[in-house]
Parts: C-alpha cells; structure tokens; sequence
C-alpha cells in the first residue's frame, strides 16, 4: 500500500511509525524544512517539504500512485484541497482529512472528502463511556488494538500539569487535542498542559499504561 501524509507534528511521526512498520510505502509532505529533516531521521518514508496543497508537489510525492492521501495539518482549507486535488487530478480512491474546526466536517464530506474527522466530535460522541477512573476514559482501539485511543482529564495534581509536552515521557504516544475551557487546541511539542484540560491521547498498545502514568501519575 502506499499513503501520502500532509503535516509535520508528532501525529505525523506517530502515524507514519505505525505504517511504515505495516511495510506501506509512505510519502510524506511537511511544512517546513526543520520538521522534514527530523521525519526524514526518524522514519523510514520519502519525505519532502512545501505545500501540500499544492498540485506540483501532489506530483512530486508520486500522488498518483497512492491508495490513501491523509491531510492532517492545522489549516481546514488546505486539507480539504490537497484531498480534492488528489482525487479530482490524481485518481487517489481514498483521502481522509483533519477537520480543526467541526462545522467544516459536513462541508468536506459533501465535497467529496472520503472520511473527514473531527477529534472534538470523537472526544464529543465517546465522552459518556466510564471506566474505572473518572478522569481517563477509553475510548476506542485501533488496529487490532495495537494502538489505542484514550480520553485524559488532568486534574490539579497531575505530574503533567504546569509541563511542556516535550518534557514528558511520551515516547510511543502523542497528545493529538487539547479542549481547554470548550476551546480545541492543536498542542505543538513546547505547549504547556494545564489542570482542567482534556487530552485526546493516541498511544501504541505497549505504551499505553506509561503514556497515561505521565500525565496523571498512577498504574
């Protein structure tokens, strides 16, 4: 199989790590030419810098080719025209987009959008499932369960609170949505977590326990 990524931030890494060692072919595309450099290290993938929505470079990364196109960066419009053009001009039969806002999510899927996602909705549609602990919530596994995807609730003494995520032990998972005070957040590496945040954490399977003990400080 072969996947073409639009973004550059560690759901980028995190993803690409997944697929590459399915074996997939991975094209990625990032913003900047720091945040290539450090993919091009880390994965195993083609990695190339500029504008994903931009038709040249959807040329570059061998679009054409592709069985999914995922545009995952911080502005909707682009998303959603990298997709088009990778549908519309390169055949991709499969693209799925980041919705950062989620009123645009209609918009996109009537667009032509194969799956267009919103974390404020997944947090939204999964919030009313418990477990036994009131601030960490499960919400869904992945991939046969070798990833998971939880909901975590920091309180005022969580060890993560007043932190930088790069300063947390995370490795195998990466906090991909903060909602603070009803607004949603995409966190970079040097954002700092407060208590009351809500936290979308997407972890690997074996990672899973320690990822959360980071960030609320118990098994």
């Amino acid at each position: 199989m072969r996947i073409v990524v639009i973004g550059g931030d560690q759901l980028v890494y995190f993803l690409g790590k997944q697929f590459a060692s399915k074996g997939y072919q991975l094209t990625l595309i990032a913003p900047d030419r720091e945040q290539a450099l450090s993919l091009s290290r880390r994965l195993k993938a083609t990695v190339l810098v500029g504008d994903g929505s931009d038709p040249r470079l959807l040329e570059s990364a061998e679009a054409y080719r592709a069985n999914v196109l995922l545009a995952l960066t911080e502005r909707d419009q682009d998303n959603l025209i990298a997709c088009q053009i990778a549908q519309d001009r390169y055949g991709v039969p499969r693209t799925i987009a980041l919705v950062n806002d989620p009123e645009n999510r209609e918009i996109f899927e009537k667009l032509g959008v194969t799956i267009a996602f919103s974390a404020t909705e997944v947090l939204g549609s999964l919030i009313g499932q418990q477990t036994d602990f009131q601030d960490i919530k499960n919400l869904l596994p992945v991939m046969d369960g070798e990833v998971n995807i939880t909901e975590v609730v920091l309180q005022e003494n969580s060890p993560a609170v007043g932190r930088a995520i790069r300063d947390l032990d995370l490795r195998g998972a990466v906090v991909a949505c903060v909602i603070r005070r009803g607004h949603v957040i995409v966190p970079k590496q040097r954002s700092y977590l407060h208590a009351g945040d809500r936290l979308l954490l997407v972890s690997e399977g074996d990672r899973y326990g320690a990822a959360q003990q980071a960030l609320v400080g118990r098994d």
